[in-house]
């Protein structure tokens, strides 16, 4: 059997949660946590795999991202709570968390906030915290982020300014254009991805991200900036790093920080990936890799 498909979802405090659900309903859980900014969007090829494995997939947007009603002032660590609703619905006493970019920090929340849930959690290019001690942030950067972050962290109001005329490109999009719209943040190596399927699900996921305007990357990046709202030296669940050297979005050295910080983290610093190679290219090692973490073997 497969899953339901969308999932809108009324939440304790009158928020709606915005879900896609595929693969067998009788699978474990695997819940994926989305790039910023970016939206709950069909991805043939991670639900291909997840259902290969015998998981199921869901994937949530983010408060104020595509249909998911927004949270003014949410923290990262306000996604556990998101999240933990989510599996309740769907019968999931446990689960597998996966994140993507930033998507990372919001699966490392669940990890720290719901030991007792989560059986493992894979990153993939996932951000450290921006006040992390030794850690110079931006170091490696495209332009557009080296930008982008400070001015978050600065002035809210400025980077409203700055967010706006990119948020109205990036809503209409084309996959053959996001090279050139992110151009200071797309490396050689990720660059041929996208113009394949993975341009594809880029483009839809920015367009539905701005479905209701700005407000979800907003927010999102107020939260990388200020603090989590958890520790992540806390986190006792088993925890894989993936980053890439080659990745202009989030450098090589906020995957080594996360690792040496995240106490038994299993660190694959690879150097030849991206931010989006190493999502298509290592999937399946990144998915089997999760799953014997959590104690469970790929159902294939």
């Amino acid at each position: 059997m497969t899953g339901p498909g969308r999932l809108d979802l009324l939440l304790p405090d009158g928020r709606v949660l915005e879900a896609l659900v595929a693969g067998p309903s009788d699978g474990d859980l695997l819940v994926f946590h989305h790039g910023s900014p970016g939206a709950a969007v069909p991805m043939a090829f991670l639900e291909a795999a997840a259902a290969e494995r015998g998981l199921r997939l869901v994937t949530a947007s983010r408060p104020g991202f595509g249909g998911s009603s927004r949270q003014v002032g949410r923290r990262v660590a306000d996604a556990a709570s998101d999240i933990a609703a989510l599996a309740d619905h769907l019968g999931a006493a446990r689960f597998f968390v996966l994140g993507w970019s930033g998507g990372g920090p919001h699966a490392l929340a669940c990890a720290a906030l719901l030991p007792g849930r989560v059986r493992a959690v894979a990153t993939m290019g996932g951000v450290a915290p921006y006040d992390a001690d030794g850690l110079d942030w931006t170091a490696g950067m495209g332009e557009d982020n080296q930008v982008e972050y400070p001015t978050a962290a600065r002035d809210p109001g400025e980077l409203a300014a700055w967010m706006a005329p990119h948020a109205e490109a990036l809503a209409t999009v084309a996959a053959a254009d996001i090279v050139a719209e992110l151009r200071s943040l797309i490396s050689p190596v990720d660059e041929p991805f996208c113009s394949e399927e993975f341009g594809v699900v880029l483009a839809d996921s920015f367009h539905a991200a701005f479905a209701h305007g700005p407000g979800g990357w907003y927010d999102d990046d107020l939260a990388f900036v200020s603090a989590w709202g958890f520790d992540p030296a806390a986190i006792r669940v088993p925890v894989t790093i993936w980053q890439g050297a080659q990745d202009l979005m989030v450098p090589f050295a906020h995957g080594q920080w996360l690792a040496d910080r995240i106490p038994g983290a299993r660190a694959e610093l690879h150097p030849a990936e991206g931010h989006l190679s190493i999502v298509v290219g290592q999937l399946g090692a990144i998915l089997d890799g999760l799953m014997s973490a959590g104690g469970r073997l790929p159902a294939r």
